[in-house]
C-alpha cells in the first residue's frame, strides 16, 4: 500500500512538472509583486530579441515611457498592455507589446551623438545651429527606424523625429 501511494505521488509530481507553462513572472520595478506575461508575448519577444538579457516585464505605464508617443504615432496602449526592459548589444532597450502580443515598437538611448547618421548631423548643423542636443533615442516600429532628438536652443526646445536620411518626419516646438 505504501509503495502504491509513493508511486501515485511520484506520478503526480512528474505529471505536474511536465505541464506547459503559459505565463512568465518577473518582478516589476515598482513593487515586489510578480508580474505575469502571457507565453504568446514572451515567445514574440524572444523571437524578435533572441540575445536579450536582464529582461524585466511590467504593465504599460505612460508616465515611464522615455519617448514622445505622439511623434511616432504608435498605437495607444493602456495598463493591460506590456512593457519590457532588456539589455542587448551593449544597450538598454525598452519595447512594448499590446495584449494580443503584437510588438508596438522599441527604443534605446544614444549617448554618443557622433554615431548618428551624417545626414542627420548635416540637417542639425544647417537648420539648428546654436542648438544643443539634450537627448537622442533610436526608435524602431513596423518597418521603420527613426531618431527622436530633443534640442534646446535660443528661446525654445524642439523635438524632432528624423529618419536616417535627415528627413524630419515630425517636429514639436515648445517655448522655454
Amino acid at each position: 500500500m505504501k509503495s502504491k501511494l509513493m508511486g501515485l505521488l511520484a506520478a503526480t509530481v512528474l505529471f505536474a512538472s511536465c505541464g506547459t507553462t503559459t505565463t512568465s513572472t518577473t518582478t516589476t520595478s515598482s513593487s515586489n509583486e510578480a508580474y505575469i506575461v502571457p507565453e504568446t508575448i514572451r515567445t514574440s519577444f524572444t523571437t524578435r530579441y533572441p540575445g536579450a538579457t536582464n529582461v524585466t516585464w511590467t504593465s504599460y505605464d505612460g508616465s515611464v515611457v522615455p519617448i514622445d508617443w505622439e511623434l511616432t504615432g504608435w498605437t495607444v496602449l493602456d495598463s493591460n498592455d506590456h512593457a519590457v526592459q532588456f539589455d542587448m548589444n551593449n544597450q538598454r532597450y525598452m519595447a512594448w507589446y499590446d495584449t494580443d502580443g503584437t510588438w508596438i515598437g522599441s527604443t534605446y538611448r544614444i549617448t554618443d551623438h557622433t554615431v548618428l547618421p551624417v545626414a542627420i548631423h548635416n540637417v542639425l548643423n544647417k537648420d539648428f545651429a546654436g542648438y544643443k542636443i539634450d537627448e537622442v533615442n533610436e526608435e524602431t516600429w513596423n518597418d521603420k527606424k527613426a531618431y527622436e532628438i530633443e534640442l534646446t536652443g535660443p528661446g525654445n526646445k524642439v523635438k524632432l523625429l528624423m529618419d536616417a536620411n535627415g528627413t524630419i518626419i515630425k517636429r514639436k516646438d515648445k517655448e522655454k
